[in-house]
């Protein structure tokens, strides 16, 4: 008798709740008492903003009926086939704004919507899961890039450390290489998480991707930059954050990503140059001199020790030196 009643309640329950942004909102809100990360939270939020702008474009209404495999995969196609990159983007040049997403553009479109309607079928608020049968995008690995050396040099002369916003990018750029931080972990960095006397940094679980906190080792070079920084700054600014605009404000990521484009051109260097690729490059040099790929992994942040052969694809060199040393025709040609 009570799973009947239960049952009765479930459907008009379904019944009742049709218009998608109730159902997203009910999701929403589970996933906000879960603890998910802002970011994480931001992506839900964005990725459902999209999925409905094609439903609407498309003479859709915004309703649980409108969401069918077939739909699904249409939009899947126009994502990958029509959709323009960086379309309504002023400061993006028309040559960047191409049709067609890229394939891991478009899988990470759907995994919001996938999760969201799989909680939606387990929570017994729709009848079937619409995504159920939908298959990610075959993604083709990309070219894997890392700066040189020399490369690097260039990049870090190219701030006038003369004044204030060139020495704290310079700064900015020399903790990432030095640490392997993410950008979002760099500009979050408080002064009281620098421990001086240590040479570390603690990076506090609200401000990492994973949500665990993590101890990183500094260099005394970084150590003297940081200390020479927040000198400078704690007699301009009650902030408690290490990297502040020309305002006190807390420095975003996608301001340092503005300027480290900048420096990259007055260096000349022909390439697009972003924060992860520092991350990237970091790693991978790490690894060269050092081999130890647990200790990059408790460095980077990942869990999965698997993530870490993302970040280090070794060096074409460093590969080819090895191959000398260790080739099977060194014991058979002398």
């Amino acid at each position: 008798m009570l799973k009947r009643v239960e049952n009765d309640y479930v459907r008009r329950e379904q019944d009742r709740i049709e218009l998608l942004d109730d159902l997203f909102d009910i999701f929403y809100r589970a996933k906000i008492a879960e603890g998910i990360a802002e970011r994480t939270l931001e992506t839900y939020r964005e990725n459902y903003r999209f999925f409905c702008g094609y439903l609407k474009s498309n003479d859709f209404e915004l309703k649980l009926k409108s969401v069918t495999p077939s739909v699904i995969r249409n939009y899947i196609t126009w994502m990958l086939k029509s959709k323009r990159k960086w379309n309504g983007h002023s400061h993006k040049p028309e040559k960047y704004q191409t049709e067609g997403l890229s394939p891991v553009t478009v899988n990470m479109r759907l995994k919001g919507l996938r999760t969201m309607f799989r909680f939606l079928h387990a929570e017994k608020l729709i009848n079937s899961n619409p995504f159920a049968n939908i298959k990610n995008v075959k993604e083709t690995e990309g070219d894997i890039n890392i700066l040189s050396v020399n490369q690097l040099k260039k990049l870090i002369r190219a701030p006038d450390r003369t004044t204030y916003s060139g020495y704290r990018d310079f700064s900015m750029l020399i903790l990432q290489i030095d640490t392997f931080c993410r950008v979002g972990e760099i500009v979050s960095l408080k002064k009281k998480d620098i421990d001086f006397e240590r040479g570390i940094i603690r990076l506090r679980s609200t401000m990492t991707k994973s949500r665990r906190s993590r101890v990183l080792p500094i260099s005394e070079y970084t150590m003297r930059l940081l200390r020479k920084l927040i000198d400078y700054t704690s007699k301009k600014s009650n902030s408690e954050y290490v990297f502040l605009t020309v305002y006190g404000e807390k420095m975003s990521a996608n301001h340092f990503r503005s300027r480290l484009k900048k420096y990259a051109e007055a260096a000349g260097l022909d390439m697009r140059i972003y924060p992860y690729l520092l991350r990237h490059t970091g790693a991978t040099m790490f690894l060269e001199a050092n081999h130890n790929t647990r200790l990059l992994q408790l460095l980077l942040g990942h869990v999965d020790p698997r993530q870490v052969l993302r970040y280090t694809h070794l060096s074409s060199a460093y590969i080819k030196s090895e191959h000398e040393k260790h080739s099977p025709l060194n014991q058979v040609v002398k």
